[in-house]
């Protein structure tokens, strides 16, 4: 009975330990399956426009607007804007997109289009139809393996603006990280412009890992900057590096207000508010504090 085993075993093409006998380098090439691309066309007809602008105004801005206080500044950079724009932002909260798509215009936010990473939002059916829907979301990879073709450059040339965190993923310390060069790109080769945006206290109202805002309605801040148009000629790195430049000096506009941080940008003192050289917990309670309020105290008589 052991011998017959011992055929059996060799005959499945392994040895007495179990082991293959056949080297890897021997086994026949398989070719990686296709990554399938959930449609998302269907998000920007007349019907599902219709519905998702009820259900951004009639639940997700106002639900945004009771848990947290936003203050949102820099609209009126944004009156003479006519056509698709690239809205570039800082990214460490679920509550970004909402917080951006409540406080747009209407004439832009009615055609805005929202980079979403596909493994994370289009990874199941059930989650790629309502963040198609809710936010007119299409997929973004954020890893340069992958195979799916990038919708952005279609969406720009039928008119649509686009919200993209070139960051790529959400901040775990509720500080910047480089700004990645795709949404750049897009404004050289496609010439439009950018609008940079600075969001601060998101990350201490609603950080990874919690899928509600923190109690109190935390105060938070949405600034617009002064759109940035692409010079003839630029490079991609250059205006990247502009962009980042812009959105350094909106956060530092928290601290030091509006003109003192013009002052600062001129003198070169600004850099991307990458946090302190500490240990990961420390600068984690440094962002996480919330913003103070603004408005005088109560005088209780």
């Amino acid at each position: 009975m052991g011998l017959i085993r011992e055929i059996r075993v060799l005959t499945r093409g392994r040895d007495w330990r179990g082991r293959s006998r056949l080297p890897r380098s021997a086994n026949g090439h398989q070719t990686a399956e296709p990554a399938r691309e959930f449609p998302t066309g269907w998000a920007r007809t007349r019907t599902a426009h219709a519905a998702r602008r009820a259900v951004q105004r009639a639940v997700l801005t106002p639900l945004t607007w009771t848990q947290t206080k936003p203050e949102v500044t820099g609209v009126d950079r944004l009156a003479g804007l006519t056509g698709p724009v690239v809205l570039v932002a800082n990214h460490s909260s679920h509550l970004d997109a909402p917080l951006i798509l409540g406080s747009l215009p209407p004439h832009l936010a009615d055609r805005v289009a929202v980079g979403a990473a596909a493994d994370y939002f289009f990874d199941a059916r059930w989650r790629a139809a309502v963040t198609a829907l809710v936010f007119n979301a299409f997929p973004v990879e954020r890893y340069r393996s992958s195979r799916l073709r990038s919708l952005a450059p279609y969406l720009l040339a039928r008119g649509w603006s686009l919200l993209l965190f070139p960051e790529a993923t959400r901040s775990e310390d509720g500080w910047m990280s480089t700004l990645r060069l795709g949404a750049a790109h897009l404004c050289v080769s496609r010439q439009v412009p950018a609008v940079p945006i600075a969001l601060r206290g998101t990350y201490a109202a609603m950080p990874r890992g919690r899928n509600w805002p923190t109690p109190g309605r935390p105060r938070v801040v949405v600034r617009y900057g002064t759109p940035l148009f692409p010079s003839e000629g630029e490079e991609t790195r250059r205006f990247n590096t502009r962009l980042a430049d812009s959105i350094s000096r909106l956060w530092a506009e928290e601290e030091l207000g509006w003109y003192e941080s013009l002052r600062a940008e001129q003198r070169g003192e600004l850099s991307l508010p990458t946090g302190p050289p500490a240990a990961s917990w420390r600068r984690i309670w440094e962002s996480s504090r919330p913003l103070p309020r603004t408005e005088p105290p109560h005088t209780w008589r």
